[in-house]
């Protein structure tokens, strides 16, 4: 081999490896805080996502706060004391439902935070607030309901379609309605951070079991962003396996019908648009075998090229 060959073969190593970072390079952090969606107590729906330099981080649901923190604390992702990650480090709660699973940790560690504030739907406020926060199954920690409000948690209520700031980070937010088991409410979180995306989506059924246009709606919201590749990934549920029966989802996802609500995205960004795109699966639901299932079941009917991750509790990674 000459040596003019030897250098254009460096270079073309070299450029490739430049491309590959940069077609690879992340944006946001994640550190899973809880990842199923029962019967475990100590790991339920809670991810805490920040810009990737920073520790400015959001709850994307709050089931497993102290616990999950501890795991983290384990695995080094943080080197501080869980005090310090639940006072400081967290700046806010974004609620996609009242359901425990989805809220039990912000609730059982109130007594312990900082003051911040809890970000929902005005259905899921209501709820929190005439169920939980009433002062009488749980003080009040709220600036607003029933009781004597201490003032410490700051209620914002987040209309449909309307992007606001995160209080004490650089991100902002919009919620768009998902149906979990028609009527009951749930929300998917459009969190951006300068001019990257995340989509975090709360408990959901399948349009065609829920009756409802929901996901098709979220879906030609974000197809854009497929587009032009803003959209560095998305959180969205699968419960339980296909053997599941569709009378028995309660507002939840199967392989079979998360693939199916996928083309449809598809359909919409555009031909192989969701090639490498990272989805991020969770409230995978016990017993193990059933977790098992699902996975073997998405590997198999993966035919769009997505890159599936499935999260660890107290396992950072990027997006």
């Amino acid at each position: 081999m000459t040596f003019l060959n030897r250098f254009l073969l460096c270079f073309i190593l070299i450029s490739v490896n430049v491309f590959s970072q940069k077609t690879q390079e992340a944006y946001f952090k994640v550190v899973p805080l809880g990842t199923k969606g029962g019967i475990d107590e100590k790991n339920l729906s809670a991810y805490l996502l920040a810009p990737l330099n920073t520790n400015d981080y959001i709850s994307l649901d709050a089931g497993t706060i102290h616990s999950g923190i501890e795991k983290a604390i384990e695995n080094k992702v943080f080197k501080v004391s869980t005090n310090t990650v639940l006072r400081k480090f967290i700046k806010g709660y974004l609620i996609s439902h009242a359901h425990l699973d989805h809220v039990s940790g912000m609730i059982i560690n109130s007594a312990a935070d900082s003051s911040k504030t809890v970000y929902a739907t005005n259905k899921c406020m209501e709820m929190m607030q005439k169920h939980y926060f009433n002062d009488e199954t749980w003080v009040n920690f709220g600036d607003r309901g029933r009781g004597k409000p201490l003032n410490m948690y700051h209620f914002q209520t987040l209309a449909i379609d309307e992007e606001i700031a995160i209080n004490n980070t650089s991100m902002t937010v919009k919620a768009f309605p998902l149906s979990h088991g028609n009527p009951f409410e749930s929300t998917a979180f459009l969190i951006k951070n300068a001019d990257n995306y995340i989509l975090y989506l709360g408990d959901t059924g399948p349009d065609i079991v829920e009756k409802s246009n929901d996901l098709r709606s979220l879906w030609a919201i974000v197809a854009p962003l497929i587009k032009t590749k803003q959209l560095k990934g998305m959180f969205i549920e699968v419960s339980f396996p296909n053997e599941q029966l569709d009378q028995f989802l309660y507002g939840h996802l199967t392989p079979n019908h998360l693939m199916k609500e996928l083309h449809v995205l598809e359909e919409l960004a555009g031909k192989d648009s969701l090639k490498g795109f990272k989805i991020i699966i969770t409230h995978l639901k016990p017993p193990v075998n059933n977790i098992a299932k699902i996975k073997a079941q998405l590997k198999k009917q993966n035919d769009l090229g997505l890159k599936i991750i499935y999260p660890e509790q107290g396992k950072r990674f990027n997006l």
